[in-house]
């Protein structure tokens, strides 16, 4: 087994992660109207689907997944994040989502092993 691997296997790739966390929304919440009886099950689906993704790269990762669902409905929602890590191997990936009904928000952090 070769001990060097390329830059590609062992970096967070943004594009990477991006396609991950949207295949994991449209899988999970699709063309669903917001039910706020379905919130937790979607954001559990979302985050679990889109880390279980992740791992299966196997790259050198520990990764924070955080997702929040919010209804249109006119109201504001502002976050914000800060990490202290480094921008040589670690990353971030943060995708919005939305339909005619809801906002999906979602993070992905992965700080390198």
């Amino acid at each position: 087994m070769d001990e060097f691997q390329s830059a590609d296997e062992t970096s967070f790739v943004v594009d990477e992660v991006s396609s991950i966390i949207k295949e994991a929304i449209e899988s999970a919440i699709g063309g669903n109207a917001y039910q706020h009886s379905k919130v937790n099950q979607w954001t559990t689906s979302v985050v679990e689907q889109t880390l279980s993704q992740l791992t299966k790269l196997g790259k050198p990762f520990k990764y924070i997944v955080t997702c929040v669902i919010m209804q249109k409905n006119g109201a504001g929602l502002h976050t914000a994040s800060s990490c202290f890590w480094d921008n040589s191997s670690d990353g971030t990936c943060t995708v919005r989502w939305e339909n005619k009904t809801m906002y999906c928000i979602v993070s992905a952090f992965g700080l390198a092993i």
